[in-house]
């Protein structure tokens, strides 16, 4: 049985596992992000990474589609353009 990489053993039962908050799927989005950036996974765990990584995204972009409809709600289905420079828009 070959040894698995930390790499291969981590990204199996993270599949497994949907993240507990946003946060934590940009997080682990990130982490997955530097180690196949590095070039220094096995084709296996490119994969599993990868998968991993969709997984997260629909997460993530779940989440910010709950949070936009949370906000419309707020507004009054009228989004207000943000004002950066500290004066309301009217």
């Amino acid at each position: 049985m070959p040894n698995k990489t930390n790499a291969e053993s981590a990204a199996a039962p993270a599949a497994a596992n949907p993240p507990e908050s946003f946060e934590q799927a940009m997080a682990e989005l990130a982490q997955l992000v530097t180690q196949m950036e590095s070039g220094q996974l096995p084709l296996e765990a490119s994969v599993a990474a990868y998968a991993r990584g969709s997984e997260l995204v629909r997460y993530c972009a779940v989440q910010l589609e709950k949070v936009e409809s949370q906000v419309k709600v707020l507004e009054g289905e009228m989004l207000k353009p943000f004002s950066t420079d500290g004066e309301d828009d009217v």
